[in-house]
């Protein structure tokens, strides 16, 4: 209910959230001794609340709250399904999401946690999910997407409104069936895994960019 979420209202009032240029990360101003940032993204930041840790709260930059009304009709159309996070309610800056806990799979590269197969079917069927919602499940990446108990629980549906196919999730499940079996288990350095999302985000999707940046052999030889 809606009160048992507005307890956070006076203390993301101590907060500000600033866009970038250049699609950077979002600056934060202020800070709230209840709440901590647990992520950033080019529109918002996500806090905890420490009192109430189930509860988490995008807060959005002053230019970029236009998205909250769409991206709570993103979670109304979604409704109840175990793919997705949940969606409580929502203020003029903020959305109050549930708290979800588990490495990201960007963390399990980093750390060489190994991402099960279900996972990539998980996502394959919650995107099914959305298409038969009336959505269009893109910006799908490594950031976005929990790793919880072997399953898949996807955040982060602000573009579902969107048209077009952005291509990232073929792209990522294609280099999962082609290349994680190589370093599955094995921390990827995190220089590797910058280096090929800065690729990627500059170059032509549609090329052979994988087959350049992560071919088998240069995997191979980082772990000899």
């Amino acid at each position: 209910m809606k009160e048992d979420w507005m307890f956070a209202d006076k203390e993301l009032s101590k907060i500000t959230i600033l866009s970038n240029p250049n699609n950077e990360p979002v600056t934060i101003q202020g800070s709230s001794d209840s709440l901590r940032c647990i992520g950033r993204g080019t529109d918002a930041a996500v806090f905890q609340s420490l009192e109430n840790p189930g509860y988490a709260f995008k807060v959005y930059a002053d230019d970029k709250i236009s998205k909250i009304p769409r991206e709570k009709r993103v979670y109304e159309l979604l409704g109840d399904s175990p793919y997705f996070s949940t969606c409580f309610g929502y203020k003029d800056h903020y959305l109050v999401l549930s708290f979800e806990e588990g490495p990201t799979l960007y963390d399990c590269l980093l750390q060489g946690i190994p991402i099960p197969r279900q996972v990539i079917e998980d996502v394959d069927h919650a995107r099914q999910y959305a298409r038969q919602r009336g959505l269009n499940p893109r910006d799908i990446h490594l950031k976005n997407i929990f790793l919880q108990n072997g399953r898949a629980k996807i955040i982060d549906v602000s573009e579902y409104l969107q048209p077009g196919d952005d291509l990232r999730w073929e792209h990522l499940k294609k280099a999962y069936h082609q290349y994680y079996p190589i370093i599955e288990g094995k921390p990827v350095p995190l220089r590797l895994i910058e280096t090929i999302k800065n690729r990627y985000n500059q170059g032509n999707r549609e090329s052979t960019f994988l087959e350049e940046l992560i071919g088998k052999n240069f995997l191979t030889s980082l772990w000899k």
